[in-house]
């Protein structure tokens, strides 16, 4: 396999920039932690995603609920086994009164997982960049796979959306899917959860995505040039271009606005539903549990078949999410790219 072309080595301090701009807007955007209205009386009212802290517990008998919801979504502990063991990791956090709110503040788990995240990637990466860098082959499969992405996200992603610029903006576009997969993939890791399920965190990478493709194209043609290239040239007759040209100016940065929310909405619809839908099936298993504790001659069958069900569904949906992950980073880098090139090289 051929090498990287490009010199990695002047290249490194691009991703490091990028990543910075990434990682900043993520987390000062990030909503996972929970908000908690205050009533007139001053009591506040709990989180929905601490409720399970101040519920009362259930008695003898009575089935815990159990919401799908609850694992999916960022909270201020890591829940582990309920059988054994401490229950859950509890993460520090605080609260602020800001008028008639109650703010939640500390480092959450999806927090946590992205910081995880940018360092495995770092992990990953920095080795094969100084191989490079001294002039040395990939070693072996693992090299070529890390490789591999690079290549690809470089050759049949950036290069033909944006051309001959390409090259300035690769490391914008390396960060961004590789950071996105590796949230995606730590959503398969038992324990860990994967932050893209977030609005707040895919908002943030859709607002550094805004900022890329405004910026390169400003920086290419000069404000002015760019902000003309998005008025309409078009000839109406009886006077109609005084009002159709503003309308539709105002239609092409509607559509720009619209371009970047669909970047959010599509990622997280995409692994926030998937993770419920397993999160879901493994809570069958609890519910038949429970009916076989109370009567085992009788439920026995149906444990045994639901257990084993979803057991196999669980492997095959996590063998889609598994596709999944990789599929999501690579459209949302793959519209990133379209993006950036239909604003540098805007049709005449």
């Amino acid at each position: 396999m051929g090498r990287v072309s490009i010199d990695i080595r002047a290249r490194i301090h691009g991703v490091v920039v990028a990543a910075a701009c990434l990682m900043a807007p993520a987390v000062m955007l990030f909503g996972g932690a929970p908000v908690r209205a205050v009533t007139t009386e001053g009591e506040a009212k709990p989180s929905p995603t601490h409720e399970h802290k101040d519920a009362a517990p259930a008695s003898a008998g009575e089935v815990e609920e159990k919401s799908s919801l609850k694992h999916v979504m960022d909270d201020y502990e890591i829940e582990l086994f309920e059988s054994f063991g401490p229950p859950a990791i509890h993460l520090p956090y605080t609260t602020v009164h800001i008028a008639d709110r109650e703010i939640t503040l500390g480092l959450s788990k999806f927090m946590l997982l992205e910081l995880l995240a940018a360092g495995l990637v770092a992990a990953f990466y920095i080795p094969l960049a100084r191989r490079l860098s001294s002039g040395a082959p990939p070693s072996g499969w693992q090299d070529n796979v890390r490789e591999v992405l690079l290549t690809f996200i470089r050759d049949e992603v950036a290069k033909p959306a944006i051309g001959h610029d390409a090259d300035k903006y690769v490391p914008f576009l390396w960060t961004m899917f590789l950071f996105i997969l590796f949230n995606n993939l730590l959503g398969l890791v038992p324990f860990c959860g994967s932050a893209t399920g977030n609005i707040y965190v895919t908002a943030g990478l859709a607002l550094c995505v805004f900022f890329a493709i405004h910026g390169s194209a400003i920086q290419k043609m000069g404000f002015g040039k760019y902000t003309a290239s998005l008025w309409p040239h078009i000839d109406v007759p009886f006077g109609l271009g005084y009002i159709l040209k503003p309308l539709i100016f105002g239609l092409e940065w509607l559509g720009v606005l619209v371009r970047n929310g669909v970047l959010a909405v599509r990622l997280f619809a995409n692994m926030f539903a998937g993770h419920v839908v397993l999160a879901t099936i493994l809570i069958f298993i609890y519910t038949a549990g429970h009916l076989y504790r109370e009567s085992p001659a009788l439920h026995w069958g149906l444990w045994g078949t639901v257990s084993l069900m979803s057991v196999l569904g669980q492997v095959a949906l996590s063998l889609l999410e598994l596709f999944v992950a990789f599929l999501q980073a690579y459209i949302f880098t793959f519209l990133t790219s379209i993006f950036m090139g239909m604003a540098m090289h805007p049709a005449h």
